[in-house]
């Protein structure tokens, strides 16, 4: 277990689930279910038995360092990685890996998104420890596919080669598909959501990102005399700027050679909108959804209501509505419209400033 390592990723900003994600406190941030836990600190929680807690690391924006260190006062400084910009993914994840290489060669990392939703986590931890066992015996890289349960146009797609078992080298990633595709991908029972998370051996993803995204590769390289000491964050601030703005999906996954895929089935939700929390939530006999707030709903179909704890709201005659509120911001909007969302963001921007996102 000492070789195994786990970094998060908890940098995103989330404006698709606005009002209640902002830019002072994003999702990863925010108990959505009133369990007391934050998505970052159920996280961090499911890999209690498979990581220990000082090779747990949290890649974020400098920003959200305190609110971090706040919600996993486990963690030291050293193992909070802080990102002076945004610069997608890869970068991201190449900074934890080169850092953690420095610390132990023989590293074998779990890269996660920190605002999934796992219902099954006795699963869970089953499928992450035998996709530890595998990067750490084969020079591969290794993503975890979810078995489809409806045909989603809102996750990309992984198309799985031949073979028996659990295991398959990956033929094809796809991006997110229309309504008809994804429902051939749903019936065929070749492809699985991609999920976002990956395993791999440190020493095998750096050779990856030397064949696959050299640039990144030549700047994290250059930090091998700093990583871990007084002088490491100074190194970052200076060279993140010069990294591209790419997705590790797209600058290694999609072109690598040695990349598998583990089909996995323990209950995976992507929370990325409003949407996919209310297929998640409890619903009255109307399919209404009502989050930590107390309702009374008279001829209301099919909405989610989201507002502070304790806050009474009644509402009459409402069909397929959003209704959240959070701070000083309402918003109200057909459920099936929650695409406009970033376009409100934007434009309460452009009008008030940072007041309000």
């Amino acid at each position: 277990m000492k070789n195994n390592y786990c970094v998060i990723m908890a940098g995103g900003v989330g404006s698709r689930f606005w009002p209640f994600s902002t830019n002072n406190r994003p999702k990863q941030f925010l108990d959505f279910f009133g369990t007391g836990k934050s998505l970052l600190r159920m996280t961090f929680e499911r890999f209690r038995d498979v990581v220990p807690v000082e090779n747990v690391y949290v890649v974020t924006n400098a920003a959200y360092k305190d609110t971090v260190k706040g919600q996993l006062p486990e963690l030291s400084d050293n193992q909070v990685l802080l990102e002076p910009m945004r610069r997608n993914t890869a970068p991201c994840i190449a900074y934890a890996t080169y850092k953690i290489r420095e610390t132990n060669a023989e590293a074998n990392i779990i890269v996660v998104p920190s605002d999934h939703l796992i219902t099954n986590e006795t699963e869970y931890v089953r499928v992450v420890k035998e996709g530890l066992r595998f990067v750490s015996l084969n020079d591969s890289i290794l993503t975890l596919g979810m078995k489809p349960t409806r045909p989603e146009t809102g996750y990309g797609y992984i198309q799985i080669g031949t073979g028996g078992g659990e295991l398959r080298k990956v033929k094809t990633f796809t991006e997110k598909p229309n309504a008809e595709m994804a429902k051939i991908f749903y019936e065929s029972g070749e492809f699985y959501w991609n999920s976002g998370m990956f395993l791999w051996r440190a020493d095998v993803v750096v050779k990856a990102f030397e064949s696959l995204l050299p640039d990144v590769a030549e700047k994290f390289e250059a930090g091998r005399e700093y990583y871990n000491t007084e002088r490491e964050q100074a190194f970052i601030d200076r060279i993140y700027p010069l990294c591209p703005n790419i997705s590790i999906d797209y600058g290694i996954m999609e072109k690598a050679s040695n990349v598998y895929v583990m089909m996995s089935d323990f209950g995976w939700s992507d929370l990325g909108t409003w949407s996919s929390l209310y297929d998640l939530s409890a619903k009255d006999w109307d399919g209404n959804a009502v989050l930590k707030c107390n309702a009374g709903l008279y001829g209301c179909q099919n909405n989610i209501i989201a507002l502070p704890k304790g806050k009474f709201a009644v509402i009459d005659g409402l069909e397929g509505y959003l209704v959240a509120e959070e701070g000083d911001v309402l918003l109200i909007c057909k459920k099936d419209d929650e695409a406009k969302i970033r376009q409100f963001v934007k434009d309460a921007g452009e009008r008030y400033g940072d007041k309000y996102i």
